[in-house]
Protein backbone atom coordinates (compact mmCIF):
# COMPACT_ATOMS: atom_id res chain seq x y z
CA UNK A 1 0.00 0.00 0.00
CA UNK A 2 1.56 3.31 -0.86
CA UNK A 3 1.93 5.06 1.81
CA UNK A 4 0.52 9.07 1.54
CA UNK A 5 3.07 12.35 1.23
CA UNK A 6 3.64 14.85 3.67
CA UNK A 7 1.20 16.88 1.82
CA UNK A 8 -1.64 14.33 1.99
CA UNK A 9 -0.45 14.00 5.89
CA UNK A 10 -0.71 17.70 6.43
CA UNK A 11 -4.33 18.50 4.86
CA UNK A 12 -5.63 15.67 6.71
CA UNK A 13 -4.15 16.93 10.09
CA UNK A 14 -5.25 20.09 9.82
CA UNK A 15 -8.55 20.39 8.35
CA UNK A 16 -10.58 20.16 11.44
CA UNK A 17 -8.46 22.67 13.42
CA UNK A 18 -9.03 24.89 9.78
CA UNK A 19 -12.92 24.34 10.30
CA UNK A 20 -12.72 25.45 14.05
CA UNK A 21 -10.97 28.26 12.80
CA UNK A 22 -13.45 29.16 10.32
CA UNK A 23 -16.30 28.90 12.27
CA UNK A 24 -14.63 31.67 15.15
CA UNK A 25 -14.23 33.75 12.19
CA UNK A 26 -18.32 33.37 11.43
CA UNK A 27 -18.49 34.81 15.00
CA UNK A 28 -15.98 37.30 14.76
CA UNK A 29 -17.65 38.39 11.56
CA UNK A 30 -21.39 38.34 12.79
CA UNK A 31 -20.87 40.44 16.47
CA UNK A 32 -20.12 43.09 15.42
CA UNK A 33 -22.31 43.60 12.24
CA UNK A 34 -24.98 42.14 14.80
CA UNK A 35 -24.14 44.00 18.28
CA UNK A 36 -23.07 47.62 16.45
CA UNK A 37 -23.20 48.85 19.72
CA UNK A 38 -20.80 46.73 21.97
CA UNK A 39 -17.81 47.90 23.07
CA UNK A 40 -14.84 48.98 20.99
CA UNK A 41 -12.56 46.17 22.81
CA UNK A 42 -15.32 43.73 21.30
CA UNK A 43 -15.10 45.31 18.04
CA UNK A 44 -11.18 45.31 17.94
CA UNK A 45 -10.50 41.53 19.31
CA UNK A 46 -13.29 40.63 16.43
CA UNK A 47 -11.12 42.30 14.29
CA UNK A 48 -7.79 40.51 15.36
CA UNK A 49 -9.35 37.16 15.33
CA UNK A 50 -10.54 37.77 11.42
CA UNK A 51 -6.75 38.63 10.53
CA UNK A 52 -5.68 35.57 12.84
CA UNK A 53 -7.81 32.98 10.75
CA UNK A 54 -6.71 34.58 7.18
CA UNK A 55 -2.72 34.41 8.44
CA UNK A 56 -3.99 30.69 9.75
CA UNK A 57 -5.23 29.81 6.14
CA UNK A 58 -2.19 31.60 4.55
CA UNK A 59 0.21 29.81 6.44
CA UNK A 60 -1.60 26.84 5.46
CA UNK A 61 -1.16 27.29 1.77
CA UNK A 62 2.38 28.16 2.14
CA UNK A 63 2.95 24.83 3.81
CA UNK A 64 1.33 22.78 1.62
CA UNK A 65 3.21 24.52 -1.21
CA UNK A 66 6.55 24.17 0.65
CA UNK A 67 5.55 20.59 0.93
CA UNK A 68 4.31 19.69 -2.83
CA UNK A 69 6.41 17.82 -4.82
CA UNK A 70 5.73 19.89 -7.94
CA UNK A 71 5.35 23.53 -6.85
CA UNK A 72 4.54 25.22 -10.13
CA UNK A 73 1.98 22.44 -10.58
CA UNK A 74 0.39 23.46 -7.08
CA UNK A 75 0.28 27.15 -7.60
CA UNK A 76 -0.85 26.04 -11.16
CA UNK A 77 -3.69 24.18 -10.09
CA UNK A 78 -4.37 25.76 -6.90
CA UNK A 79 -4.44 29.49 -8.50
CA UNK A 80 -7.95 29.96 -6.14
CA UNK A 81 -6.34 29.59 -3.17
CA UNK A 82 -3.62 32.10 -3.90
CA UNK A 83 -6.34 34.48 -4.86
CA UNK A 84 -7.93 34.02 -1.87
CA UNK A 85 -4.55 34.30 0.09
CA UNK A 86 -3.36 37.39 -1.61
CA UNK A 87 -7.19 39.30 -1.92
CA UNK A 88 -7.26 40.61 1.76
CA UNK A 89 -3.68 42.50 1.07
CA UNK A 90 -4.96 44.49 -1.79
CA UNK A 91 -6.89 46.77 0.65
CA UNK A 92 -7.85 45.48 3.98
CA UNK A 93 -11.47 45.72 3.82
CA UNK A 94 -13.46 43.16 6.11
CA UNK A 95 -15.41 42.19 3.05
CA UNK A 96 -12.01 41.10 1.81
CA UNK A 97 -11.38 38.99 4.32
CA UNK A 98 -14.90 37.61 4.27
CA UNK A 99 -14.79 36.72 0.56
CA UNK A 100 -10.83 35.23 1.42
CA UNK A 101 -11.88 33.01 3.86
CA UNK A 102 -15.07 31.34 2.41
CA UNK A 103 -12.76 30.70 -0.44
CA UNK A 104 -10.32 28.99 1.89
CA UNK A 105 -12.73 26.65 3.49
CA UNK A 106 -14.39 25.99 0.53
CA UNK A 107 -11.64 24.67 -1.08
CA UNK A 108 -9.77 22.85 1.84
CA UNK A 109 -13.44 21.20 2.52
CA UNK A 110 -13.49 19.92 -0.95
CA UNK A 111 -10.53 18.28 -0.79
CA UNK A 112 -11.97 15.70 2.66
CA UNK A 113 -12.78 12.14 0.47
CA UNK A 114 -15.39 11.96 3.35
CA UNK A 115 -17.58 15.52 2.55
CA UNK A 116 -20.18 14.03 0.20
CA UNK A 117 -22.02 16.55 -2.08
CA UNK A 118 -25.11 16.65 -0.55
CA UNK A 119 -23.29 17.90 2.51
CA UNK A 120 -21.13 20.76 0.71
CA UNK A 121 -24.43 21.95 -0.92
CA UNK A 122 -26.25 22.31 2.12
CA UNK A 123 -23.40 23.79 4.15
CA UNK A 124 -22.81 26.21 1.25
CA UNK A 125 -26.59 26.98 1.08
CA UNK A 126 -26.33 28.28 4.79
CA UNK A 127 -23.22 29.67 4.84
CA UNK A 128 -23.89 32.05 1.44
CA UNK A 129 -27.47 33.08 3.51
CA UNK A 130 -25.66 33.85 6.21
CA UNK A 131 -22.41 35.52 5.21
CA UNK A 132 -24.55 37.26 2.08
CA UNK A 133 -26.94 38.74 4.77
CA UNK A 134 -24.15 39.96 7.25
CA UNK A 135 -22.42 41.12 4.63
CA UNK A 136 -25.20 43.23 2.54
CA UNK A 137 -26.41 44.54 6.44
CA UNK A 138 -22.98 45.73 6.77
CA UNK A 139 -22.85 47.96 3.75
CA UNK A 140 -26.58 49.01 3.77
CA UNK A 141 -27.86 49.67 7.43
CA UNK A 142 -26.38 53.23 7.42
CA UNK A 143 -26.62 53.30 3.53
CA UNK A 144 -28.92 56.85 2.51
CA UNK A 145 -32.00 55.86 1.55
CA UNK A 146 -31.59 52.25 2.04
CA UNK A 147 -34.31 49.44 3.39
CA UNK A 148 -31.71 46.58 4.86
CA UNK A 149 -32.01 47.86 8.20
CA UNK A 150 -31.94 44.45 10.02
CA UNK A 151 -30.80 41.00 10.34
CA UNK A 152 -34.37 39.63 9.71
CA UNK A 153 -34.64 42.28 6.48
CA UNK A 154 -31.17 41.08 5.15
CA UNK A 155 -31.62 37.60 5.48
CA UNK A 156 -35.05 37.95 3.66
CA UNK A 157 -33.31 39.62 1.42
CA UNK A 158 -30.72 37.10 0.95
CA UNK A 159 -33.52 34.37 0.19
CA UNK A 160 -35.21 36.07 -2.18
CA UNK A 161 -32.42 36.85 -3.78
CA UNK A 162 -30.47 33.47 -3.78
CA UNK A 163 -33.66 31.80 -4.81
CA UNK A 164 -33.41 34.51 -8.17
CA UNK A 165 -37.11 35.40 -6.63
CA UNK A 166 -36.61 39.00 -6.40
CA UNK A 167 -39.78 40.51 -4.50
CA UNK A 168 -38.05 44.09 -4.50
CA UNK A 169 -39.58 44.82 -1.15
CA UNK A 170 -36.03 44.91 -0.11
CA UNK A 171 -33.03 45.72 -2.64
CA UNK A 172 -29.62 47.16 -1.95
CA UNK A 173 -28.93 50.88 -2.69
CA UNK A 174 -25.09 50.88 -2.92
CA UNK A 175 -22.71 49.54 -5.31
CA UNK A 176 -21.02 47.37 -3.04
CA UNK A 177 -24.49 46.07 -1.86
CA UNK A 178 -25.49 45.47 -5.84
CA UNK A 179 -22.33 43.45 -6.21
CA UNK A 180 -23.27 41.42 -3.10
CA UNK A 181 -27.09 40.71 -5.03
CA UNK A 182 -24.64 40.02 -8.32
CA UNK A 183 -22.91 37.26 -6.51
CA UNK A 184 -25.53 36.06 -4.23
CA UNK A 185 -27.58 35.12 -7.44
CA UNK A 186 -25.25 33.65 -9.33
CA UNK A 187 -24.42 31.40 -6.34
CA UNK A 188 -27.93 30.18 -6.00
CA UNK A 189 -28.23 29.58 -10.11
CA UNK A 190 -24.73 27.22 -10.12
CA UNK A 191 -26.43 25.51 -6.22
CA UNK A 192 -29.34 24.67 -8.19
CA UNK A 193 -27.78 23.29 -11.23
CA UNK A 194 -25.44 21.52 -8.97
CA UNK A 195 -28.70 20.27 -7.10
CA UNK A 196 -30.12 19.20 -10.48
CA UNK A 197 -27.21 17.37 -11.78
CA UNK A 198 -26.95 15.74 -8.78
CA UNK A 199 -30.46 14.20 -8.80
CA UNK A 200 -30.49 13.79 -12.82
CA UNK A 201 -27.30 11.67 -12.34
CA UNK A 202 -29.04 9.43 -9.49
CA UNK A 203 -31.35 8.37 -11.45
CA UNK A 204 -29.33 7.81 -14.63
CA UNK A 205 -27.39 5.69 -11.90
CA UNK A 206 -30.11 3.64 -10.91
CA UNK A 207 -31.65 3.19 -14.85
CA UNK A 208 -27.99 1.96 -15.34
CA UNK A 209 -27.89 -0.42 -11.97
CA UNK A 210 -31.68 -1.96 -13.35
CA UNK A 211 -30.20 -2.23 -17.02
CA UNK A 212 -27.32 -4.58 -16.13
CA UNK A 213 -29.11 -6.33 -13.84
CA UNK A 214 -31.64 -7.11 -16.26
CA UNK A 215 -28.58 -8.00 -18.98
CA UNK A 216 -27.58 -10.23 -16.98
CA UNK A 217 -30.66 -12.07 -15.76
CA UNK A 218 -30.98 -12.17 -19.49
CA UNK A 219 -27.87 -13.63 -19.79
CA UNK A 220 -27.96 -16.59 -17.26
CA UNK A 221 -31.53 -17.52 -18.86
CA UNK A 222 -29.79 -17.66 -21.85
CA UNK A 223 -27.19 -20.11 -20.57
CA UNK A 224 -29.46 -21.98 -18.54
CA UNK A 225 -31.88 -22.36 -21.74
CA UNK A 226 -28.71 -23.61 -23.75
CA UNK A 227 -27.24 -25.77 -21.29
CA UNK A 228 -31.14 -27.92 -20.80
CA UNK A 229 -30.79 -28.49 -24.57
CA UNK A 230 -27.36 -29.45 -24.41
CA UNK A 231 -28.52 -32.15 -21.86
CA UNK A 232 -31.62 -33.09 -23.91
CA UNK A 233 -29.10 -33.74 -26.33
CA UNK A 234 -27.02 -35.52 -24.74
CA UNK A 235 -29.94 -37.67 -23.13
CA UNK A 236 -30.86 -38.38 -26.40
CA UNK A 237 -27.36 -39.74 -27.95
CA UNK A 238 -27.58 -41.92 -24.94
CA UNK A 239 -30.94 -43.61 -24.98
CA UNK A 240 -29.77 -43.85 -29.47
CA UNK A 241 -26.99 -45.42 -28.29
CA UNK A 242 -28.40 -47.76 -25.90
CA UNK A 243 -31.09 -48.93 -28.58
CA UNK A 244 -28.07 -49.85 -31.41
CA UNK A 245 -26.54 -51.76 -28.90
CA UNK A 246 -26.52 -55.59 -29.93
CA UNK A 247 -29.00 -58.27 -27.77
CA UNK A 248 -31.10 -56.04 -26.43
CA UNK A 249 -34.47 -56.82 -28.45
CA UNK A 250 -33.37 -60.42 -27.44
CA UNK A 251 -33.12 -59.31 -23.64
CA UNK A 252 -36.40 -57.76 -23.76
CA UNK A 253 -38.28 -61.10 -25.38
CA UNK A 254 -36.80 -63.03 -22.89
CA UNK A 255 -37.64 -61.29 -20.17
CA UNK A 256 -41.07 -60.81 -21.15
CA UNK A 257 -44.04 -62.59 -19.25
CA UNK A 258 -45.44 -65.51 -21.19
CA UNK A 259 -49.09 -65.19 -21.77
Amino acid sequence: MKEPSRQTRWERHTQIPLLVLAIGFAVAYAVPIVAPDADRWVHRACTHAEWVVWASFAADYLVRLTLSRARKAFVRTHWLDLLAVLLPMIQPLRLLRLVATLLLVGRRARMAPQVRLTTYVAGAVVGLLMFGSLAVLSVERDAPGGNIRNLGDALWWSVTTMTTVGYGDHSPTTGLGRLLAVGLMLSGIALLGVVTANIAAWFISRFERDDRLERAQTAAIAELAEEVRALRAEVARLAGQAADQPGAPARREATAPTP
